[in-house]
């Protein structure tokens, strides 16, 4: 077993801890010094990460959007002058509320990318392999820092920003691109791009290794792009208020996404009681950054779904503790409809079942008073007989799976839009139809 960094991934547990207590520590004094946000915010006299953990407030995104509107872009909330920044990101706004922005110094842009060096040098990148990143370049961090951190590793990197679906399945051909960096609902467009194609991406491209994140995804996708790459698909996950990756799957133990813990200072806790759950229990994700200067983030609600595990249960020698399956669901990605749970990711893999299915959309909409799904699918140039069946049978396997009937409609072949980042899911219409 090789590592990136063997001292830091192997380190003992106790030397771990305190580690982390140090980094913790300077990286509240220089808050409190240099940061008007933080020094509002901050306790004085924090002795230990159990009183951390007890004083110190959650820090929520309305707070950060509130610290921002003092003064845009980035507001009372940097520890530096943002002019020592190097680069400047924001958050994707996929969820409908106003991007957080942020800002990295020469320094912290050298960690954010060495964190990603980390997660690449695990699933299996090397120095000679050839890589191209398929997302848009614009001002979301995402797969940035795997394109500067495949450079670093003396990758060949291929950026594909811009670059139309087809271009893309001919430069994984034609390089013989062995690391592929993208979202999920971007590869299940590629595979759709590759078969019009008459391209069978397992047979005639060279994929190795991908790393497929920005978006949950269900289990049923993950087996779908890998059978159809011939290739493992990794998780990895990151947030632009973070600055870096934050956790990476291990090829050890299926699911066992380590948590670079050198980095950031983990809780997992209750979503009503905000109290600590231990190993093997559902939480909310509070994370703590231990490694950035610029910006800083201090007990941050993500509102990531998760399960830690301890390190010992992976065989891969690491001593970093795990989250089983990665982000298993956002908070507020969950819709009660007609009493029944839901999520865009539930939704995924029932309608990801069906082989016939190209693309599709979701929306909750209210339909004679009552709340209910709608699924609107693309399934090529299905005659009308086989497409009534075929939506026949999404319902009833929405209905057995999910508990709930819901109203699933045909669209014309290819009016579904597709997209090389993150896919909005499920799109809740009710407000909208209630006033229509």
């Amino acid at each position: 077993m090789t590592y990136w960094n063997s001292r830091a991934e192997t380190m003992p547990r106790p030397q771990l801890e305190a580690w982390q207590w140090r980094r913790l520590r300077q990286a509240l004094d220089h808050a409190k010094r240099n940061s008007p946000f933080w020094n509002g915010r901050i306790p004085d006299g924090i002795d230990s990460p159990q009183d951390y953990a007890a004083r110190m407030p959650l820090l929520y995104k309305k707070d950060l959007l509130a610290a921002e509107a003092v003064a845009p872009p980035y507001g009372t909330w940097p520890s530096l002058d943002p002019s020592r920044g190097v680069r400047h990101h924001q958050t994707s706004g996929t969820s409908g509320n106003p991007p957080i922005r942020t800002f990295d110094t020469e320094r912290d842009w050298a960690w954010c990318v060495d964190t990603f060096c980390t997660a690449l040098h695990a699933n299996g990148v090397r120095p000679h392999h050839r890589g191209l990143v398929a997302f848009g370049y614009g001002l979301f961090a995402g797969f940035w820092g795997m394109h500067y951190a495949l450079e670093r590793m003396g990758c060949t990197v291929v950026p594909a920003g811009g670059l139309d679906s087809k271009t893309v399945v001919r430069l994984l051909v034609d390089y013989r691109i062995e690391v592929l960096g993208l979202t999920p609902s971007y590869a299940m467009r590629l595979i759709e791009t590759a078969r019009d194609m008459g391209i069978d991406l397992a047979r005639d491209a060279n994929v190795q290794v991908m790393l497929a994140g920005a978006e949950p995804r269900s289990d049923f996708t993950t087996r779908t792009i890998e059978e159809a790459f011939g290739a493992r698909v990794f998780n990895a996950a990151g947030t632009t208020e973070f600055g870096g990756v934050f956790m990476f799957e291990c090829p050890q133990r299926r699911g066992a996404c380590h948590i670079i813990e050198p980095s950031c200072y983990d809780e997992v806790l209750h979503p009503e009681t905000l109290q600590p759950v231990g190993y093997g229990e559902e939480g909310v994700r509070v994370t703590t950054g231990l490694a950035r200067e610029g910006i800083q983030l201090f007990r941050h609600w993500t509102e990531d779904v998760v399960v830690k595990r301890p390190y010992g249960e992976c065989g891969c020698g690491r001593t970093w503790d795990f989250y089983d399956g990665g982000i298993l669901r956002r908070v507020d990605d969950m819709r009660k409809i007609r009493g029944v749970s839901i999520t865009p990711v539930m939704i995924e893999d029932v309608v990801r079942g069906f082989a016939e299915v190209n693309e599709f959309h979701s929306a909750i909409r209210t339909v004679r008073g009552l709340d209910t799904i709608h699924v609107k699918i693309d399934a090529g140039g299905l005659g009308t007989e086989a497409a009534q069946l075929l939506c026949a049978r999404i319902t009833e396997e929405f209905k057995r799976e999910i508990g709930i009937r819901p109203q699933v409609e045909l669209a014309p072949a290819g009016s579904l839009p597709r997209t090389n980042w993150k896919a909005a899911r499920l799109h809740d219409e009710r407000v909208l139809t209630a006033h229509g």
